[in-house]
């Protein structure tokens, strides 16, 4: 066994410094960001969030919600191919921006 007498770093040991705003209000605070890819001329405008690709949390059913805030949903790897089918004839042109696809990382994963 190892025993490091290094100093560790807890959440109380770390403090935020707000920086100095011209904003009146936080009604005038704006989360949406645009980032441009590096290796291509893409750019994608949303608010940098992601909900996770847990099978409680990344659902069709949050990908509709999120959406519609321009939030980003990891949808879980849990649905069929049919499944599929139906969210993405059924949902909004352009939620594709905003969604991404858990395929896991086992074997058993990549049968259908």
């Amino acid at each position: 066994m190892r025993i490091e007498y290094e100093i560790k770093l807890g959440f109380k040991d770390v403090m935020f410094r707000p920086k100095r705003s011209t904003l009146k209000s936080r009604a005038q605070v704006k989360l949406e960001r645009t980032f441009k890819m590096m290796h291509t001329k893409t750019e994608w405008a949303g608010i940098p969030v992601m909900a996770a690709n847990m099978d409680t949390v990344g659902t069709f059913e949050m990908a509709l919600a999120l959406h519609k805030m321009k939030l980003f949903t990891a949808i879980h790897k849990h649905y069929t191919l049919n499944e599929w089918s139906s969210f993405m004839a059924r949902s909004p042109k352009g939620i594709e921006d905003f969604i991404a696809v858990s395929t896991g990382i086992g074997s058993r994963d990549f049968e259908s």
